[in-house]
């Protein structure tokens, strides 16, 4: 890829890749480390993109495979959550709510919950993206929605 094709791309997207490997990951080093990886493989691949959006799923795709492959690494391990919150600005203290109560879902929750509300992608492109049945994505997102809502219903009891 030119470097002047890449660095926009790059500066696009490398927030989209560091949350989703994020929010997959809970480790904010190892999100990084990922982020650096797909942004490598995404300078160097040398297919031009059919459009924006098959460059952003290519993206999401390859930061899933990413972090799939930390996971399976001996010296992987989760971080508090806090730390990384602490860094984050929030327009109204409902949101740093929402966000914690999405972060302290399992993770096969809280990654399709990421990619359906605040990357705005469909059930199938978030299957295609996880490797999983459409089906399994909607029920994915079915039960987050009811432990999100139990969630935050006990915090304002």
């Amino acid at each position: 890829m030119l470097e002047t094709e890449f660095i926009p791309m790059a500066r696009q997207y490398m927030d989209t890749v560091f949350r989703v490997a994020y929010s997959h990951l809970r480790c904010r080093a190892d999100a990084e480390d990922v982020t650096q990886e797909v942004l490598l493989a995404l300078y160097r691949r040398e297919q031009p993109f059919e459009n924006e959006e098959h460059a952003k799923h290519w993206l999401i795709r390859l930061t899933v495979n990413r972090c799939k492959s930390v996971f399976r690494a001996p010296w992987h391990r989760m971080e508090d959550i806090s730390d990384y919150e602490d860094s984050l600005v929030f327009e109204e203290p409902r949101h740093r709510e929402v966000f914690e109560a999405v972060m302290s879902l399992e993770q096969k929750y809280r990654l399709p919950v990421f990619l359906y509300y605040y990357e705005g992608y469909h059930h199938w492109e978030i299957a295609q993206m996880l490797g999983v049945p459409e089906k399994t994505v909607t029920t994915r997102l079915y039960r987050a929605r009811g432990k999100l809502k139990t969630i935050l219903t006990e915090e304002e009891l």
